[in-house]
């Protein structure tokens, strides 16, 4: 009996031992953080290999000013977003269809794809965007679209993503950027300079809002502007991955658009 006893041990002993192993940790989650539908940029940045796509159904801006009404629309406005290693992501954008119409004195309409937009985001502190993270993102825009649905040139510049944790449900993001933005004329550069301020808050786990502030200060020889809005966004994450989300922004003076609504989502491939 003692022989049968300690042979039963012997053959066992490997499966009590494996058994008692530690489970693997599960698999993290993929990043999923879309730029929108907030005015600002996030830090964060693609996992390697992945595709975020992100897109407006409609975007309807509206303007009024020296007796007319101008409404600039785009349809199919699509980002996408790609992971070149942990820290950086390569972004392309443009709109599908642009139509700007204009009533008053006179009248026009236009219709064209929108420019196409170049970027590479790189972060240089925690790429998942949690605690404080930070990005810095050069950008080029090619004259692809039409005016003025397009700028009619080429311009380029660099934006400052920054994303702040402040606990609990509360997150605080901030973005700058300085650009060499096209002259009203189509001809020539100028600088521009934008600051976005944003306060998120985590309604729920699926359920986010955010209120924003922006300032842009455009120096075009033609006339230099400073443009003030606040927005406001909601997004909801059904699941991971999937984002549908609204954005409504209002001018705050005569220099800006009245006001302008986008309603899209984003999905992670």
């Amino acid at each position: 009996m003692r022989c049968a006893a300690a042979l039963l041990a012997l053959l066992f002993a490997p499966v009590a031992a494996h058994a008692q192993e530690v489970a693997p940790p599960p698999k993290a989650e993929p990043r999923f953080c879309p730029n929108r539908p907030d005015l600002g940029s996030g830090a964060c940045t693609t996992d390697p290999g992945r595709v975020l796509l992100e897109f407006s159904a409609l975007d309807w801006q509206r303007q009024r000013g020296g007796g007319s009404k101008v409404d600039d629309i785009r349809i199919g406005d699509l980002l996408a977003r790609t992971g070149i290693d942990n820290r950086t992501e390569l972004q392309l954008s443009a709109a599908v269809v642009g139509i700007v119409r204009e009533r008053g004195d006179t009248r026009r309409s236009a219709t064209s794809v929108g420019d196409l937009r170049v970027a590479v985001r790189r972060n240089v502190r925690n790429p998942d965007g949690d605690g404080l993270a930070i990005a810095i993102e050069p950008f080029a825009v090619l004259p692809t679209g039409k005016q003025p649905i397009g700028a009619g040139d080429w311009a380029a510049g660099v934006a400052l993503p920054i994303g702040y944790d402040l606990g609990g449900r509360w997150s605080l993001g901030f973005t700058g950027e300085l650009a060499a933005a096209v002259d009203g004329d189509g001809e020539g550069r100028h600088a521009s300079v934008l600051g976005i301020l944003g306060l998120g808050y985590a309604i729920t786990s699926t359920v986010g809002v955010v209120g924003e502030v922006a300032l842009r200060r455009d120096s075009d020889p033609a006339g230099a502007t400073t443009e003030a809005a606040t927005a406001l966004s909601l997004a909801w994450e059904p699941r991971p991955g999937l984002q549908w989300d609204v954005l409504a922004v209002a001018g705050l003076n005569r220099s800006s658009p009245d006001f302008r609504f986008a309603i899209g989502g984003a999905i992670l491939f």
